[in-house]
């Protein structure tokens, strides 16, 4: 950059001296009105988080251009000094398109109608079930495939009756009760396949998976360690139901099982017959009936192999002096060469 191209980026950029940012003076105006009220409401206006953009939009209504231009100069801002844009995330796209917002509302309703139909328990049909109802609860809120594949199982807790998931790059989506009937369904369908990944804590493997599916017992769920809460919260799941460890499922599965559900094209699990635990016939050894004179004939047999065997120690003793001898009269041979 030479030094003319230097002075005309001072010119245009404004030193934000209390936050030690270069702002471009063509996002200075938008900027400023963000900032302001950001130290107004106690709000920190970077990083900002995607909740106070969009309480920001929602205090300063004006045309969407206006919201738009607003949103670059916020973004850039950000983007310009390391940070994530706030304004890319659902909650604000939500609030600045209020028809995309209405469509997504009405699909977010009848995904949660399908993850409320999927069955609970049975095997496998009720694994299967508790995760893809989980899978369509984030689908509901909006959150993208590739966010629902990155959550782990630290990225969610119960806030009251609320759910509240946060992605790794900040944004957080709750999920609340019913406003008119108090029922909250993603509170139960999050807390069954949490009981899932718990009893597969203590219990890895799918053999007693199988019967806690068929006659569900209660699980204590103890506060996660740091390897669990890295581990992701959804898992791909093969057709003997098997979950591999520390394995996310991918963005396209995602989507491929959200648009079968939706469409009622969702693979059939058909529920296997699993005998009870106390039921199952274990293999037991034959008792062994031994023939009353079997002791009499192995003394036998051992008393007349040590009469066979009882001279061989001679034969080996008179082979070993015949080789002494062999081997000296080859040495004589080799000396007169």
């Amino acid at each position: 950059m030479t030094h003319a191209d230097r002075t005309v980026h001072r010119r245009n950029d404004v030193h934000d001296a209390d936050l030690g940012l270069r702002i471009p003076s063509r996002y200075r105006h938008d900027w400023a009105l963000f900032a302001d009220w950001c130290v107004a409401a106690d709000h920190r206006p970077i990083p900002a988080a995607p909740e106070t953009l969009a309480l920001f939009l929602h205090e300063h209504p004006a045309a969407v251009a206006t919201q738009r231009r607003r949103l670059s100069a916020i973004n850039a801002v950000h983007t310009d000094h390391g940070y994530p844009p706030p304004g890319r995330t659902e909650t604000v796209r939500r609030h600045l398109d209020t028809t995309r917002a209405s469509r997504l509302d009405r699909l977010g309703r009848l995904l949660v109608q399908r993850a409320v139909e999927l069955p609970t328990t049975g095997w496998p049909s009720g694994l299967f079930g508790r995760r893809d109802a989980l899978l369509l609860v984030f689908a509901s809120t909006g959150m993208s495939f590739a966010d629902i594949t990155r959550l782990r199982r630290r990225d969610l807790r119960l806030d009251g009756d609320t759910l509240v998931a946060t992605t790794p790059t900040g944004e957080r989506f709750r999920l609340a009760p019913d406003p008119e009937t108090g029922d909250n369904p993603a509170v139960g369908i999050y807390r069954r396949w949490a009981e899932i990944q718990t009893f597969l804590d203590e219990y890895p493997g799918t053999h007693l998976l199988r019967h806690h599916l068929t006659d569900p017992t209660a699980i204590i769920s103890d506060p996660l360690d740091v390897e669990q809460a890295r581990q992701p919260l959804l898992c791909p799941i093969d057709r003997w139901g098997h979950l591999p460890h520390a394995e996310s499922m991918t963005p396209q599965s995602v989507s491929a099982l959200v648009r079968a559900h939706l469409s009622g094209r969702a693979p059939t699990r058909t529920t296997m017959q699993v005998a009870p635990p106390d039921s199952v016939e274990l293999w037991v050894e034959p008792e062994a009936v031994l023939d009353p004179s079997y002791y009499d004939r192995g003394t036998a047999a051992r008393r007349r192999d040590h009469e066979i065997l009882e001279d061989l120690g001679d034969l080996f003793d008179e082979i070993e002096q015949q080789a002494d001898t062999l081997l000296q009269g080859l040495i004589g041979v080799l000396e007169e060469l």
